[in-house]
């Protein structure tokens, strides 16, 4: 069965672009109408009821998307946005565990996403209560890219769906092969599909640190730094993180505050 989409770019000529390059290369999706503003999207979101809205974004206008979103009632899709921003833009999407395209859109990236929005529909489908939480990550990424700050919020993708967390709940991360596992306070761990490179670029900088290739520390909970038989980085409840021997100077330098 397809995914019913919904296009929805205040520019004619993305909008049929994009609905073309969908034809075009990604079978699993069939484009069941466009949409150049919030009304006419909103009515098209209410009588076709679509499994995915691909929606563009641009700030500080791109708040009309996110309003679009807040108005809707019933919240049973997904959304990809479609975005020319960059930077700031991208950690907060990941933070959100959001889908995006960047503009101009690529093919292969096109055809990842919607791969991607598949297996996704699949999970909720099973598991709809997985909504709510999915729209409140969507309230958070609107959150923080029009008042511009990083937030502490992140949202991590599982089998149910999505886990909002606060980032100082993490007690340290670890590689799993292309996935990572999150370790939290309460004992508790999750598993997400997102590289730990990922995660280097989503978290706080200056509480976070990745002091090895398979793992983030948080620095909120380091109690020290010891060198014998190797080089560790010893967490509260004396977990001990290895440093590769390649951040250590680096690693050292920050702990003295040295520039």
């Amino acid at each position: 069965m397809k995914l019913r989409a919904l296009v929805v770019d205040d520019e004619e000529f993305a909008r049929k672009n994009l609905t073309m390059m969908l034809h075009d290369h990604c079978p699993e999706v069939e484009v069941v109408g466009e949409a150049s503003n919030k009304i006419t999207a909103k009515e098209m979101i209410e009588k076709e009821s679509p499994d995915v809205v691909f929606l563009d974004i641009r700030m500080p206008s791109g708040a009309e998307g996110f309003e679009l979103l807040d108005e809707i009632e019933k919240k049973d899709f997904l959304v990809v946005f479609v975005t020319a921003f960059k930077d700031y833009a991208i950690r907060a999407f990941n933070a959100s565990a959001i889908y995006y395209i960047l503009k101009p859109i690529d093919v292969e990236e096109l055809q990842l996403s919607v791969k991607r929005l598949v297996e996704t529909k699949a999970e909720f489908k099973a598991e709809p209560t997985a909504y709510p939480t999915y729209f409140e990550s969507l309230k958070d990424l609107s959150s923080n890219l029009l008042s511009n700050k990083q937030s502490s919020r992140i949202a991590i993708s599982h089998t149910k769906g999505l886990k909002i967390v606060e980032d100082d709940t993490i007690t340290h991360l670890e590689a799993s092969g292309n996935c990572t596992t999150i370790y939290f306070k309460d004992g508790s761990r999750y598993l997400d599909t997102r590289t730990l490179k990922i995660y280097e670029n989503i978290l706080n900088p200056n509480k976070f640190c990745r002091v090895h290739k398979s793992h983030i520390i948080n620095l909120d909970i380091l109690k020290e730094y010891v060198n014998e038989d190797g080089h560790f980085a010893v967490l509260e409840g004396d977990l001990r993180i290895p440093v590769a021997r390649n951040r250590v100077s680096d690693f050292v330098r920050m702990l003295k505050g040295v520039k």
